[in-house]
């Protein structure tokens, strides 16, 4: 692959790739099977500036970009994929005051979070509205200089330990014109955590519902106007299909890793599984799907630093290298027989960890339908 970096890029990558391989990849298989939440790396996370990556330094954040940013997360997620979907949600949780917060708002809410001090969650999905957000039904009711929140919102990340999350709710008639966005603070009165999701994978990254009554937000936390929801969450969503092509990205390369380890490793007909050509041709397949998905997310990355539109782009390698990785972890498995059905090698975890990447953050279908219309313009 060839994708030049600059110093700085390049320096940022190794360091991460340091932290994950000595900090975050030894108690990986520990926290999948106990669920344990990083609380630990999160702060040594925090203390490294992985937190608000794509914030300016005047307010709280490391200002390295978006390439240094999916550079870091395919490294934490090569260790450890519930450790990058966490630094990756507080990360995204940044972008929408850092794009339509008022000054104010950066100082109070964004320095926080992207300073590493809070934790963020972003809170869209609901029991019945997921990939169409039209569809949301939390309210919110102006009262006096507060808003009250009612509803609940489900499979959120990092939820029970965010310090800010963002909410998108109702505020005006049906359909995608009547949301508006806010920042809801941890303690607010009314917000209250409901029970903890337990998933396939992803084990020790929190995920939970959460609930509104009467939850008082300050008007001063709303995000934009009211009716402009929609607009603050397409452009932060576009930087998130970003983020989770990263940690799709650096799975691939953990899926390729093991594959080729076991192959070299294993013996079976008198030789090495990689000398069999059936084999080889498997983790062929893998390592061209990674050099794609790489130089796709880099490539959807670059065009944000320099501001350009990304919608496309940022979707296309998000379904790009969550398919590849599905497929990758398929073959990785496939490889390692019936050991990679066991939690004795890390590709069962991984298998399991992989699947959910072609979900959230919008569905491969949900991809498809916004890279066609993007193209048919």
């Amino acid at each position: 692959m060839y994708f030049p970096l600059t110093p700085e890029q390049e320096m940022i990558r190794v360091m991460v790739e340091q932290f994950a391989r000595n900090e975050v990849a030894p108690g990986a298989m520990k926290r999948d099977q106990t669920g344990e939440f990083p609380e630990d790396l999160v702060k040594k996370m925090a203390q490294l500036g992985l937190c608000g990556m794509m914030v300016p330094a005047k307010f709280g954040g490391s200002e390295v970009g978006a390439v240094a940013y999916v550079l870091a997360v395919m490294e934490i997620a090569r260790a450890c994929a519930s450790t990058a979907v966490t630094m990756s949600v507080t990360n995204l949780s940044c972008e929408p005051l850092a794009q339509f917060g008022t000054d104010d708002q950066k100082s109070r809410l964004l320095a926080p979070l992207a300073s590493g001090k809070y934790l963020g969650a972003f809170a869209l999905t609901e029991p019945e509205a997921g990939s169409n957000l039209a569809e949301i039904k939390c309210k919110a009711r102006k009262k006096g200089s507060c808003y009250l929140l009612n509803g609940s919102k489900m499979f959120i990340t990092n939820g029970a330990y965010a310090g800010e999350t963002f909410v998108l709710a109702r505020t005006g008639e049906a359909g995608g014109r009547g949301l508006t966005a806010f920042m809801v603070e941890k303690n607010s009165p009314g917000l209250s955590v409901g029970k903890t999701i337990h998933k396939m994978g992803l084990r020790a990254s929190n995920t939970v519902e959460l609930q509104f009554e009467d939850c008082e937000v300050p008007e001063e936390n709303r995000i934009g106007k009211e009716g402009e929801g929609m607009a603050v969450v397409a452009k932060a969503l576009a930087s998130g299909r970003i983020g989770i092509a990263a940690q799709a990205t650096g799975m691939i390369r953990a899926c390729l890793e093991e594959a080729n380890k076991y192959a070299r490793e294993r013996q079976q007909f008198g030789k090495s599984l990689g000398g069999h050509q059936a084999l080889q041709f498997m983790i062929a397949d893998i390592a061209a799907g990674l050099e794609a998905a790489t130089l796709l997310t880099l490539s959807a990355a670059a065009l944000k630093d320099a501001g350009k539109p990304l919608v496309k782009e940022a979707s296309i390698a998000k379904l790009f290298a969550t398919e590849t990785l599905n497929r990758a972890a398929y073959a990785a498995l496939q490889i390692h027989g019936g050991y990679g059905y066991t939690s004795e090698f890390p590709i069962e975890r991984i298998f399991r960890d992989a699947r959910v990447t072609t979900i959230y953050e919008g569905t491969s279908e949900v991809q498809r339908m916004l890279i066609a219309k993007e193209t048919m313009k």
